[in-house]
């Protein structure tokens, strides 16, 4: 039996109990409604066990003082919602080309723009994957409960720890503001990944030579090894490389995450696992697909709730298996079918139906409106 206590606490309140048990130690951030909890929540806490909370001038300034905290050898996060996620996608690539290891939770909100900045909504989902230019990879999780954040939060330092990359919680506001019971393990109790560092002599280590699994050994400034640490396609001492050298190097920090999704790829299917009618859902719509499923059970009706946890990469071959034998697909989400689009490339038969139930204006939908639905859509 796990040693730990319960608590009542919002999900943003989760992450933040999550991310220092995990160790992190830094927090750059700007407030922005329905993220703004976790900087307060941070402002107070990281001080008590020797971390340092800063308010940065903007988004931009936020994630590049994270990147630096991580090279510094802190864990370290920032938090914010649709319009600061805009702005922080340069710092993105910019973690992902100087591979420092860092958490960003982006808790949605409607737009496009300022939109609506205090009602929920999905439509970062793409902008989570390919918000930065160029090709990289990076990983995607999606919390649905104030559970899943706080499990969610504890994954993702481990996973950017691991790989060596920023680890993107895509949470919204009904996961951000929801208030129920969090399971909270004693420290014991949990796994954390350190980063591994170099313990060779200077003159003998080459700073970004991958070990066996693709990542590099991660040096912190100021420990006696040279560090050149530029956002330009670079050779494998750190300095700006050639063509031959840039292509190794995408490459690399595309394939140590891709060829690895085996370790942290999650798809969960609740209700009749071979159920002909299936719902095909991620972050808090969730929530509403496994009542809507409750709910057709004690009409007579047989459905499946297949929740997609890891969005990016995103995991075909865990979603294939899930939907196998389904025979009618709807996607349920908070924009206007970006998840469904991802559906349809990776269930390429035309004899099953790939439907569209989405909501948007910041406008959550409700159980019964699964079933309502099904029956018109017939």
């Amino acid at each position: 039996m796990k040693k730990g206590r319960i608590k009542v606490m919002l999900g943003n309140e989760a992450c933040v109990e999550a991310a220092l048990l995990a160790g992190c130690r830094f927090y750059g951030g700007y407030p922005i409604t329905p993220a703004t909890e976790i900087l307060e929540i941070m402002s107070r806490r990281l001080p008590l066990v020797d971390g340092l909370c800063l308010q940065m001038e903007d988004e931009i300034a936020a994630l590049v003082a994270v990147v630096g905290a991580s090279w510094g050898g802190t864990k370290a996060m920032t938090a914010t919602s649709g319009p600061g996620f805009c702005l922080m996608q340069e710092a993105i690539g910019l973690a992902v080309a100087v591979e420092a290891p860092c958490v960003i939770v982006n808790v949605q909100r409607g737009g496009p723009a300022s939109g609506q900045s205090t009602s929920t909504a999905q439509g970062d989902f793409y902008q989570a994957r390919y918000g930065s230019n160029g090709d990289y990879s990076l990983i995607v999780l999606c919390p649905s409960t104030a559970q899943e954040m706080f499990d969610h939060t504890i994954k993702a330092f481990n996973l950017s720890e691991r790989f060596r990359i920023p680890v993107i919680i895509l949470s919204d506001e009904v996961v951000g503001h929801i208030r129920e019971k969090v399971f909270i393990p004693d420290a014991d109790q949990l796994t954390f990944v350190e980063r591994k560092v170099p313990t060779v002599p200077m003159e003998e280590f080459v700073i970004f030579k991958p070990e066996e699994n693709g990542v590099p050994l991660m040096p912190t400034f100021n420990t006696g090894y040279k560090s050149p640490v530029i956002s330009q396609a670079k050779s494998l001492n750190g300095n700006r490389g050639n063509a031959k050298e840039a292509v190794e190097n995408i490459r690399r920090i595309v394939s140590k995450i891709e060829d690895h999704m085996d370790e942290f790829a999650e798809v969960q299917v609740y209700g009749d696992e071979k159920a002909e009618t299936a719902f095909v859902t991620f972050g808090s719509v969730c929530r509403a697909a496994r009542s809507a499923v409750d709910m057709g059970k004690e009409k007579g009706l047989a459905i499946r709730s297949v929740e997609v946890k890891t969005v990016w990469p995103f995991p075909d071959h865990l979603v294939r298996r899930a939907l196998a034998g389904a025979k009618r697909i709807v996607v349920a989400e908070m924009n206007l079918g970006m998840l469904q689009r991802e559906i349809e490339r990776v269930i390429r038969q035309p004899e099953i139906k790939i439907e569209l139930f989405s909501k948007i204006g910041g406008i959550y939908p409700q159980p019964q409106e699964f079933l309502r639905f099904l029956e018109e859509k017939r």
